[in-house]
């Protein structure tokens, strides 16, 4: 059978085979109202489920697919454009590289227009593009079309009647009763009570696609935002932090306190575990403003993480951070807040306790805040629960400082063990300020990409961190000093071996800056600019150096010939979770190799747009008033994957036979390296072995 003609049987046959795998979380629901003055408004009004949003019209270039509404028809005339309405959200999106514009829950697309001829019918016709996104997938790009007749008052029933038009001859139609919202605008489509076509006659030959042949349980799962990450960086900042000359001399200090200063040692021991439980207590109740700042202002924290001049001033901060580090200065909070909870603790008992944990943090605050800064920009730019992942990073902090001080409290004798402070612990804040260094070039980058600037390459990126890194070796090895450090400073094993790792971590760098046609440096993925963000990229390069198919049946003869399996990958040109699995998950070395030997690799872009031509093209009638267009390459592969794989999300991945079998499970979304490996491993094992 021609190739043309069974995807034409593809669209008469959509019937078969489909289930609940195909999403469909945008309603929508077409209206005309009149204004007046023989003028009207087509209003085509988007519901959308939680955690699913549509691009906007003004999404920039080479993102996602922005959304486009149509009002076209007989005796219409359009009134301007088309307007968007509700609430728009900004975002910096890692693997576009800029900000992208979105609505979740709701939108609506308004077009005024008129009737040429006042007393006579219009047919009105509004098709909106639009493609569908959630944090871990993509929807194939959909066009839909809405048709409504306005009758203006006064017009007769003739005239009513000369108007009506016919449905598209060329439509495959449903029964009426299956009007209103469209739950699933493919499972809803009927055959044709005309046809005489075979269903069986949807498959290829022999291919079979509904029946994996193995299951290795590779089936992906929904990723969570990681608190528990956070939590452990948290606890990490806290060790840090108490190795400062702000903290660490006053654990010997406040640990004896407990111990040596109440002459029932079993009540010492007491309140030094309250005083770590109220040290953890208050550093979780610095979170608590930003639940408020969140609920109150809803997206701030998106908003914030997407800004340009904000990204900005978290650079400047950082750079301070690291300037107090260094000892040009002092970072401290007003010495009358320290006062009024240092005069608090008098009152004794549980309170006094409290008041006593609430100094501590104001005293340590020259050295805890460039630290908690460095938690809270991380939060803040880096994830859409920002509250939620600031209290547990903060709850980690104080959990180090509790056990620390609960730890010793209970066990005295460890004291003796404790190093004693000296010119190390500078040494500690001063590596913290290289550390702040490195930490600010990643909200410049941030600004840079989200301006489109593009002045800040990966390439110059690397260079700085190179000249920061060399920095810190040259300070470990005694050949730099900042004002607080000894003038003929001691350098110990420890600042030797750091010294070394300094230097080991520069040649690491440096391989970033020679151009490959695999990416480098996977384990700063994330932090760097994007690998399209560079003095080096050529879009001929292909995706990491690979040139797959793009064209199934190719891919299918090539498989043949070369005896692999094919991995089918359902993608889109504006499809960010397939960008994020390309250069985060793709390139990893124990990936990237199965890629490119043991598999045919075959691309399919559901969303490109050159047309297919006129014989292929077609409607689908969905009912109340909804029709859906097929006229693209990208439509074809769409109703491909969802007709055979009953799926309409990417990205999507299946593996299969040179003969058309599904080997195992397939996944989709964005997903952890090892799910992906996993399910790389189980299909291509399996083949080998039954080949």
């Amino acid at each position: 059978m021609k190739f043309r003609n069974w995807f034409l049987l593809i669209l008469l046959f959509l019937a078969t085979g489909i289930n609940a795998q195909i999403k469909n979380p945008v309603k929508f629901k077409f209206t005309i109202n009149e204004l007046g003055d023989n003028q009207y408004e087509a209003v085509l009004n988007a519901t959308m489920e939680s955690g699913w949003h549509i691009y906007s019209k003004d999404i920039p270039e080479d993102t996602g697919i922005p959304t486009d509404y149509k009002v076209s028809g007989k005796n219409i005339e359009l009134i301007g454009k088309f307007m968007e309405v509700g609430k728009k959200h900004e975002e910096f999106s890692e693997a576009f590289g800029g900000k992208i514009i979105y609505y979740s829950n709701s939108a609506g697309f308004k077009q005024k227009f008129k009737l040429k001829d006042g007393t006579k019918p219009g047919d009105v016709v509004a098709e909106i593009t639009y493609q569908t996104c959630d944090d871990r997938v993509c929807l194939a790009p959909n066009t839909l079309e809405f048709n409504k007749q306005v009758t203006p008052k006064g017009a007769t029933e003739e005239a009513k009647t000369d108007e009506k038009t016919e449905p598209a001859k060329d439509s495959a139609t449903i029964p009426a009763t299956t009007a209103s919202v469209v739950e699933n605008p493919v499972k809803n489509i009927a055959t044709p009570a005309t046809s005489t076509l075979d269903p069986k006659q949807l498959k290829i030959s022999s291919i079979d696609f509904q029946k994996p042949l193995t299951d290795c349980g590779t089936g992906s799962t929904k990723v969570e935002e990681n608190y528990w990450t956070y939590l452990f960086l948290g606890f990490i900042g806290g060790l840090i932090a108490l190795l400062t000359p702000c903290v660490f001399p006053m654990i010997p200090l406040t640990v004896s306190f407990f111990t040596k200063g109440n002459k029932n040692k079993a009540k010492g021991k007491r309140d030094a575990l309250i005083y770590g439980f109220f040290i953890l207590l208050i550093f979780v109740l610095l979170s608590v403003p930003f639940h408020l700042i969140d609920g109150i202002a809803g997206n701030i924290f998106n908003k914030i993480s997407t800004s340009v001049w904000l990204n900005i001033g978290f650079f400047i901060i950082f750079i301070f951070f690291a300037g107090s580090f260094f000892g040009y200065y002092d970072i401290t909070l007003p010495s009358s807040i320290a006062n009024k909870s240092s005069k608090a603790e008098e009152a004794g008992g549980i309170i006094g306790i409290f008041f006593m944990a609430l100094t501590l943090v104001i005293v340590s605050f020259s050295c805890t805040g460039p630290i908690l800064g460095s938690l809270l920009g991380s939060a803040v730019t880096g994830s859409a629960n920002v509250p939620m992942l600031l209290t547990f990073a903060l709850a980690g902090f104080g959990l180090a400082w509790a056990i620390v001080f609960g730890l010793l409290a209970l066990f005295p004798q460890a004291l003796q063990s404790l190093p004693k402070s000296g010119g190390w612990m500078n040494t500690v804040k001063v590596v913290l300020g290289f550390v702040e260094l490195a930490l600010a070039l990643k909200f410049l980058s941030k600004a840079d990409l989200v301006s489109k600037i593009f002045f800040l390459k990966r390439e110059l990126f690397i260079a700085i961190w190179i000249i920061i890194a060399l920095g810190l070796a040259l300070y470990l090895f005694g050949l730099i000093r900042f004002p607080h450090d000894d003038k003929k400073p001691k350098i110990s094993i420890t600042r030797k071996i750091l010294g070394v790792l300094g230097i080991g971590f520069v040649i690491y760098l440096i391989q970033g800056l020679i151009p490959s046609d695999r990416p480098k440096l996977q384990l700063l993925s994330g932090i760097l600019p994007p690998l399209n963000v560079s003095y080096f990229h050529d879009e001929k390069d292909g995706i990491l150096g690979m040139h797959p198919e793009h064209d199934f049946f190719k891919a299918i003869e090539l498989a043949k010939k070369e005896d692999r399996p094919l991995l089918i990958d359902f993608t889109g040109y504006g499809c960010e979770n397939c960008r994020k699995m390309e250069e985060f998950v793709w390139s990893e070395p124990d990936i990237l190799p199965i890629l490119q030997n043991d598999v045919v690799l075959a691309s399919l872009y559901v969303d490109d747009k050159e047309e297919l031509p006129e014989d292929q093209k077609t409607k689908i009638d969905l009912g109340d008033g909804q029709v859906k267009k097929v006229k693209t390459i990208g439509d074809r592969w769409s109703l491909f994957q969802q007709v055979n794989f009953n799926n309409n999300s990417q990205p999507h991945y299946v593996l299969v036979t040179p003969d058309g079998k599904v080997i195992n499970t397939p996944v989709s979304g964005y997903m952890p390296k090892e799910d992906f490996k996993k399910f790389l491993e189980c299909g291509v094992d399996f083949y080998k072995k039954n080949k």
